[in-house]
């Protein structure tokens, strides 16, 4: 069976923009509703009196936000097409959610910023986009919504698409990496199908735009990361003397035959061979979980980390990062906490809170704290190196999270410079 490709998706926008409608028209459109989900979308727009299908049904979010008309949490969807499969984080848009967008945004390759076409660009835009940056995005979609309310007017999408550029140009996008187009998820124009009432837009529908993509150009192409999560060792007599380490390979390919270095021991090998289950590979790309082993004995434990003996990651105690608070408790100097960097744990302490950044784009002030849905530039000592690569290389190797050492809670979510 053919691989299919797989888009993980983010979805930002303010209250009434229309994301769970956008949501809702997507799994419809791609026949991803069940019957019985159908009924009942079709069984409640009759009794609200509606003379079409609210799609926002679709999106079974919680009471409290049902009730409110809100997105609290992060709610993960699942669609496919012939070609491609989806995963779409709705996320939500307040800025008292902040964290909750910066969480769960940060796994996606792709961004879909909703603006409201009667309201065009507003702060919050300025904040969806910021974390879309924050968070290095493949790919942004500025779906400009709710055309059928403005008779489908091509000038209000033009001054839409000339007010966003404005803002790009104060990010680390690059003009291809984002598509303008002008939609009405309601009436499915331009979702699925090309709409006649925008004649004038000549470019894909939303659907098509996104099975286009590619994977690969989504994803940093950085050096290849093997954080080792398990020793394999069979106590069977068959395989006796087999030693594999198993994990996820990140940023880039390895293959049978390469030197590799094992950190924190420096020791260095060759890559004997690459399992997935009972078969073997020359080669394995990013995403992969594979057994990996090597031609001599050596001694490597859960949380040591592989790469390519070309390709040696930074080695520091002390490291400067962005991050995002998550917690209640304040972030301040002089806190201890637990960071984990992949699958390894080392103590942490704040020395210094450098800047609040403003999630608008326009700066960032000195601060002594950081409060809950705060970003700011911190540096951070540890107990011992860690071996990480900055974020905008390899975003797998270039986060983090701070733990509370009583609570055991997640304090901050943090990106390496």
């Amino acid at each position: 069976m053919e691989n299919r490709k797989l888009i993980k998706i983010a979805t930002a926008g303010s209250v009434d923009d229309g994301k769970s409608t956008l949501i809702g028209r997507l799994l419809y459109d791609t026949k991803s509703l069940t019957t019985d989900k159908l009924e009942a979308i079709e069984k409640t727009s009759k009794q609200r009196g509606f003379d079409y299908l609210d799609f926002s049904l679709a999106t079974d979010g919680l009471v409290a936000e049902r009730e409110q008309g809100i997105t609290i949490d992060v709610a993960h969807i699942y669609f496919n097409t012939d070609k491609t499969n989806f995963i779409v984080a709705d996320t939500p848009g307040h800025v008292e959610y902040t964290r909750n967008m910066v969480t769960g945004a940060s796994t996606s390759q792709v961004a879909i910023i909703l603006i409201d076409a009667r309201k065009g660009v507003i702060e919050q835009t300025y904040r969806h986009f910021f974390i879309s940056n924050l968070l290095r995005m493949g790919h942004v979609v500025v779906a400009i919504n709710k055309m059928d309310l403005v008779d489908y007017d091509e000038d209000v999408f033009l001054k839409i698409k000339e007010d966003f550029e404005a803002l790009a140009e104060k990010s680390n996008f690059k003009p291809e990496q984002i598509t303008f187009i002008p939609i009405s998820a309601l009436k499915g124009e331009n979702i699925a199908k090309k709409s006649d009432l925008m004649s004038w837009y000549l470019g894909n529908t939303l659907l098509d735009h996104l099975e286009v993509l590619e994977p690969a150009d989504l994803e940093e192409n950085g050096p290849a990361r093997f954080p080792v999560q398990y020793v394999i060792r069979p106590k069977t007599e068959a395989f006796h003397d087999f030693r594999g380490f198993s994990g996820t390979l990140y940023g880039g390919n390895l293959k049978v035959g390469d030197e590799v270095t094992i950190l924190p021991s420096f020791t260095t090998s060759k890559i004997k061979s690459i399992q997935f289950f009972d078969k073997e590979y020359t080669e394995a790309t990013p995403g992969a979980a594979i057994t990996i082993t090597l031609e001599d004995e050596v001694n490597i434990s859960r949380g040591d980390m592989m790469v390519k003996s070309a390709e040696v990651p930074n080695s520091e105690k002390s490291i400067t990062a962005t991050i995002c608070q998550v917690n209640n408790k304040p972030l301040r100097p002089g806190q201890k906490y637990t960071l984990q960097h992949g699958v390894n744990r080392v103590l942490a302490k704040v020395e210094s809170i450098k800047t609040r950044i403003y999630a608008d784009f326009s700066g960032e002030e000195p601060t002594e704290q950081l409060k809950l849905n705060d970003i700011g530039k911190v540096n951070l000592r540890l107990s011992k190196a860690i071996h990480f690569d900055p974020y905008e290389i390899n975003k797998s190797n270039g986060s983090f999270i701070l733990i509370d050492e009583g609570s055991f809670d997640t304090v901050s979510v943090g990106f390496i410079e």
